[in-house]
């Protein structure tokens, strides 16, 4: 029996291993950056910048989860952050217009009456769980249906695309309740707090970071966990998983239904921070996009999304304000060169550092995962009673 001595020296032991301790200084570090320096050093319209730079970040670590650790190339991210746009703006509209009043476009293209499935978005709390639900609930259907037929690689990519091709012709074509290729916009308040005032402002970027905080560290413990290694087997070894007892289509599903909420949840905040919603920003191009900021920061490793989705998003601004015509070719050149020289994206240069340094004596040999965390064997994934 264990002594409490040594349990608090387990723990420790635990808390100070390098891969933890690196993630929780760098989790200390962005919590500095994102809620201390930014906005000191930022005026209200760069922040603001940071905080739809941060929504669209979020995409990322979902991509990350499902692309690096899954091996499922989802180019139809744009549907899900849609999902989770639309349906905020939607409740931000119906708040607007006040307790049975009816959305200003609607007064303009459509008949002036409400459709019954707007009705329940008036309530915060119908918003904010369907902002979860409608694209959870639509991300199992379609992965199960998928994945059980063992659709995988090039064919899962392009299906997935032409969904986000469908989304955005969908939202085209209903203009009367969707506001058409205009979309959404001109929201005065997000839930009783006044979009135009820059405190209310600031708490929205504030909440952004918050939460994208809390995303990587739910990405960091769903990577580091049993799933997390039974997924990336899946990834290498879909069909000797299947021999060893799982089931490759219950993990694959939950991986990209957990990439969708993610992208949900980023587009809803989205809406209030930027201000508008529309099929531009949820079609084929855009779901190309956020897997261009993953691949260039390193698909396979925590952080290399997030900062590859700001960097890239950053990087498309600057380019916008300076070459309004030329970021388009930008991208394409940056994706080409990490795709054919830098698989691993950026985040793989400081991975070959440490391999080509000396290796001290008391370094352990065991693997490590970009993370830090130690790989797993491959008779880890065996089920307890067939183990040796």
């Amino acid at each position: 029996m264990s002594t409490p001595t040594t349990s608090v020296a387990g723990r420790l032991s635990a808390l100070t291993r390098p891969g933890r301790a690196r993630a929780l200084a760098g989790f200390g570090l962005a919590a500095v950056l994102l809620f201390a320096v930014a906005p000191v050093l930022l005026s209200p319209f760069r922040l603001g910048l940071l905080g739809k730079f941060l929504c669209l970040a979020m995409v990322a670590v979902g991509i990350g989860l499902a692309w690096g650790r899954g091996g499922l190339l989802t180019l139809g991210q744009g549907v899900y952050f849609g999902l989770g746009a639309y349906l905020m703006a939607m409740h931000l509209k119906l708040a607007d217009a006040g307790p049975g009043g009816v959305p200003d476009f609607m007064m303009l293209y459509g008949t002036g009456e409400v459709p019954g499935w707007w009705e329940p978005l008036r309530s915060p709390a119908v918003a904010l769980a369907l902002v979860v639900l409608v694209p959870a609930a639509l991300a199992a259907l379609l992965g199960w249906a998928v994945f059980t037929r063992r659709v995988r690689g090039a064919y899962f990519a392009i299906l997935s695309q032409a969904l986000a091709a469908a989304f955005a012709i969908l939202l085209i074509g209903q203009q009367q309740t969707t506001g058409g290729t205009n979309g959404l916009n001109g929201f005065r308040s997000f839930f009783g707090y006044d979009l135009a005032d820059p405190v209310n402002q600031r708490m929205l970027y504030l909440i952004a970071a918050g939460v994208l905080l809390v995303m990587v560290l739910v990405a960091r413990q769903l990577m580091t966990s049993r799933f997390g290694e039974v997924l990336v087997a899946v990834r290498d070894q879909e069909d000797r998983v299947r021999f060893l007892g799982y089931d490759p289509a219950a993990i694959k599903t939950a991986a990209y239904v957990v990439a969708a909420v993610m992208a949900a949840v980023g587009g809803a905040l989205f809406v209030p921070i930027v201000g508008i919603i529309s099929p531009a920003d949820v079609g084929v191009v855009p779901s190309i996009g956020f897997l261009v900021g993953v691949a260039i920061g390193g698909r396979a490793t925590l952080l290399g999304p997030v900062l590859g989705s700001i960097a890239v998003s950053w990087a498309q601004t600057s380019m916008s304000e300076q070459f309004p015509s030329g970021w388009i070719y930008l991208q394409g050149a940056l994706f080409i060169l990490v795709v054919a020289f830098l698989p691993g994206g950026l985040a793989s240069l400081l991975a070959t550092w440490r391999r080509r340094r000396p290796v001290r004596e008391d370094e352990p040999d065991a693997p490590a995962t970009p993370d830090g965390a130690t790989a797993p064997d491959a008779a880890d994934l065996l089920p307890e009673g067939s183990r040796a």
